[in-house]
């Protein structure tokens, strides 16, 4: 790939040096980032220090740090050689899955790309071991369940999976579907017919297909059908044949309507359940559907379930802490 790693005897009184040295500076700039933003986060996150002179960074630090971030900026720079960005949250990717025993075998699966779920609009490769995971089970099995805090990509990753499943012909439709929860105001109070008065509710899983799919496409195949979002309410009575479906929030589903939508299941279709357990806004001494299903239905064969932590989230840094923050004080919500 045009990268050669040397570590060399440390000089009287120098810290241990891994050199890197790449055969594209074009590539390298990018690598580095603007005033070698990516450098800085590298050298913040793992306490180490990176010089770069012509086609070479030399990272100084204790030795797992050093191997850590040569790792990093190996898997970095082999995403940059098969033509794809480097933005900030792909190092912020590369750095999670350089931890740990399996780190070197997480990287190398992120450099050749082999988990990676393609849309029309774009390529969504998982940051960390337990997004790669859940990909992997979204494609392997026809029932998944994404359980975990808010910004871990639970609600993402199934939408990019359900738009590549559709794109490459093995299912007709998309049907993304929420828990029409109400918070303060009632639906009926609200302006509009029935699709207005919801849509505010459906609004996170427009934000995720607008991010798969060209602006053009996706009026059409809503007003088609071929792509349906729709509260959990509208489930009864149907069944969903060759589809993939999507039930998001679904801590806030009733453990009379997580039955019900787990039986719409019909032949070709695979369905992907999101939710995060401490989060239910159901009336008090309601049981959440979703505590229910994890209960009743680990261990059978045919269904995945994936767990989340604060270590995936992947929005702003400050998510994950206060993440944390609030469990380290209603322990009994996780």
């Amino acid at each position: 790939m045009g990268i050669s790693a040397l570590t060399p005897p440390p000089a009287a009184g120098d810290p241990m040096q891994t050199l890197l040295e790449f055969a594209d500076n074009r590539l390298l700039v990018d690598l580095c980032g603007e005033y070698d933003r990516n450098l800085v986060k590298l050298e913040t996150e793992l306490g180490v220090q990176i010089l770069h002179r012509g086609n070479q960074l030399r990272i100084m630090g204790e030795s797992e740090a050093r191997a850590r971030a040569a790792e990093t900026l190996k898997s970095l720079y082999a995403r940059l050689s098969d033509g794809k960005p480097v933005e900030t949250g792909d190092v912020d990717g590369a750095l999670r899955l350089s931890q740990g025993d399996e780190g070197e075998r997480q990287l190398e699966m992120f450099r050749t790309g082999q988990v990676e779920i393609r849309t029309r609009k774009k390529i969504v490769a998982p940051r960390t071991k337990a997004q790669q995971d859940y990909a992997r089970s979204l494609f392997d099995k026809e029932l998944n369940f994404g359980i975990g805090p808010a910004g871990t990509g639970k609600t993402y990753i199934a939408v990019a999976a359900a738009v590549h499943f559709f794109a490459e012909g093995h299912v007709d439709r998309i049907i993304l579907s929420r828990p029409a929860v109400e918070a303060g105001e009632k639906l009926g109070y609200l302006p509009g017919d029935m699709k207005e008065k919801v849509d505010p509710y459906m609004q996170p899983l427009y934000d995720a297909l607008n991010d798969f799919l060209p602006a053009k496409q996706l009026p059409k195949l809503l007003e088609e059908r071929r792509i349906e979002i729709a509260p959990l309410a509208f489930m009864r009575g149907r069944t969903l044949a060759n589809a993939f479906v999507v039930l998001d929030e679904a801590q806030n589903a009733t453990e009379l309507q997580m039955k019900m939508f787990l039986t719409r299941l019909g032949e070709g279709s695979r369905m992907a359940i999101t939710g995060d357990r401490s989060q239910v806004d159901l009336p008090r001494g309601q049981g959440s559907g979703l505590i229910a299903a994890e209960r009743i239905l680990q261990g059978i064969p045919g269904i995945g379930f994936s767990y989340f932590t604060s270590a995936d989230v992947v929005r702003h840094p400050l998510v994950a802490r206060v993440i944390e923050a609030w469990d380290r004080q209603s322990p009994s919500q996780v």
